[in-house]
């Protein structure tokens, strides 16, 4: 009984030191008031400079960070960060401060400010600033925001934004004077703090070497954004694996920079919606495209997202990165380079932002409800205006699997199990990441739709079917990456043996004691 005791009172002290160490480092939830207030990293001596009566300011409701389980503090220096480690690539590597325009702003003070958090390990920066004024009319391409079926055939081209010189400013302040010329950054500062890389259009990259300085007087707003925003530009939209890539950016950009709440964000493109478009909703404040303004739009904090080929989750296809997926309590109690929680805490940040539960296991492997198992299915449909409605087959017998499948399970004797027919392309994405959640196995064909294995549990088991054109490595990353058990089934073609599939989804179910 006492050595009962001592556990029950050690797991209320851990929880308990969790629970405050989140919410320090969530000041704005201890104290709404400090929405302003930075940890030492993100403050700025020069605090962005308000004019009386500026005008339209638009104020919108901001929504708070959920309470996470995996969630471990982003606000480490750089001497915690070693190079090549798990936090450097998922965390907070974006820990060299590269300051550009300090608000000082001359004689008479109050200008905006400009700064860089650069990544050596990612090769990549977060960039923000306040007081920075966006020029729609100087960036060219679509509105954005369109139905599909209005665009059909519009080119990639005229969806991506290309800059003009001044399309964004910062204010330089009252005694700034310099015509509108004075760039914010040179060549050799982009190429050491936001190199192009293999990234053929850096669309972040143009827009910061088109960014200049100007004087208050030039520095004019038709409107002005009060809360901290995100401006994020997206190429492989309709991808969910890109998209991933993209929403990792954006919460990782979110966290770096210290925002005491979740921020609104603004499509920098010319996309037209898409089904994705529903958990960048749910994940931020708001949800607005650039060429939805008119005139000028002046930021009191704007941040830059990275590019999704930035993130980790795309790099790691090309380079090695050796790192295990963990609870974040045990990392806690014993910190290691090579281990992460962040995946766990990032698929967290999903299923709260849809109002899912954010339990850290199966509860309990309910014996009269069974074990879901899904079969994440490929379907055709209109994905953007260049796609032809028409999904290539990564598994050409993927209707027989599915059917066996339906036929074993029903006759299972070991315990219960409900197959999941997963046609994603016909379930909101809520939906789709509840099927996810409420898996105990996942089973697919190589295909972006298992990118949502960032969301699933920690006692998920992944089984993935691979044909011999499609040996690529993305899922049986993420689920290292997440601490998953991984299974592969590698096809000579495209055609699978069902009494191989069912053979090996028997010895998981066993191994899950079902």
């Amino acid at each position: 009984m006492n050595k009962k005791f001592q556990i029950l009172f050690f797991l209320f002290l851990f929880n308990f030191f969790s629970l405050f160490l989140y919410f320090f480092h969530h000041h704005s939830f201890l104290n709404p008031s400090s929405s302003s207030k930075f940890d030492h990293k993100t403050l700025t001596k020069n605090p962005p400079f308000q004019r009386p009566f500026e005008k339209l300011q638009q104020t919108h409701i901001s929504k708070s960070w959920p309470i996470l389980p995996s969630y471990l503090p982003w606000s480490q220096t750089s001497n915690d960060i070693p190079l090549r480690s798990c936090e450097g690539y998922f965390g907070n590597g974006f820990t060299r401060r590269v300051d550009v325009v300090s608000g000082g702003g001359g004689v008479g003070g109050g200008g905006g400010w400009f700064r860089c958090w650069y990544s050596e390990t990612l090769r990549s920066s977060v960039c923000e600033g306040g007081r920075v004024k966006m020029v729609v009319e100087k960036i060219g391409m679509a509105k954005g925001g369109e139905n599909l079926v209005d665009v059909i055939g519009r080119s990639e081209d005229e969806e991506l934004p290309l800059f003009e010189k001044g399309a964004f400013e910062v204010d330089g302040g009252e005694g700034f004077v310099d015509g509108g010329n004075k760039m914010i950054v040179d060549d050799e500062f982009l190429d050491k703090y936001v190199p192009r890389g293999e990234i053929m259009r850096h669309t972040m990259r143009d827009l910061i070497s088109k960014m200049r300085i100007v004087g208050r007087k030039e520095f004019d707003c038709d409107q002005w954004i009060e809360e901290p925003t995100l401006l994020v530009t997206r190429f492989e939209y309709a991808n969910l694996f890109h998209t991933v890539t993209d929403w990792y950016s954006a919460y990782v950009s979110s966290r770096v920079t210290g925002l005491p709440n979740r921020p609104h964000l603004i499509f920098v493109d010319g996309h037209c919606m898409a089904p994705l478009e529903e958990t960048w909703k749910a994940l931020f404040s708001s949800v607005r495209y650039a060429k939805n303004f008119t005139g000028t739009v002046c930021f009191r904090h704007a941040i830059l997202s990275p590019l999704g080929y930035e993130t980790a989750l795309f790099k790691g296809l090309t380079e090695d990165i050796f790192c295990e997926g963990t609870s974040s309590q045990e990392l806690w109690q014993k910190p290691d380079n090579q281990k992460t929680a962040r995946l766990s805490e990032f698929g967290e940040m999903i299923r709260a932002s849809f109002g899912l539960p954010l339990n850290l296991n199966h509860p309990g492997k309910p014996v009269s409800g069974g074990h879901n198992v899904l079969f994440v299915r490929r379907e055709d449909y209109l994905a953007h205006p260049r796609h032809g409605g028409k999904v290539e087959s990564r598994l050409t017998n993927e209707a027989e699997v599915f059917e066996s499948l339906n036929s074993w399970a029903s006759n299972y004797k070991g315990c219960k199990i409900n197959l999941v027919n997963g046609l994603f392309a016909h379930m909101s994405m809520k939906e789709q990441v509840r099927a996810i959640q409420d898996a105990s196995v996942i089973i697919g064909a190589h295909g972006a739709g298992l990118t949502h294995i960032v969301s699933a549990l920690p006692k998920t088991v992944i089984l993935e079917i691979i044909s011999s054109q499609f040996r690529r490595p993305h899922f049986a990353y993420i689920a290292r990456w997440k601490g998953l058990e991984y299974h592969a089934i590698n096809l000579d073609g495209s055609y699978a043996n069902t009494e191989t599939v069912i053979n090996t989804l028997v010895s998981i179910m066993k191994s899950l004691r079902c």
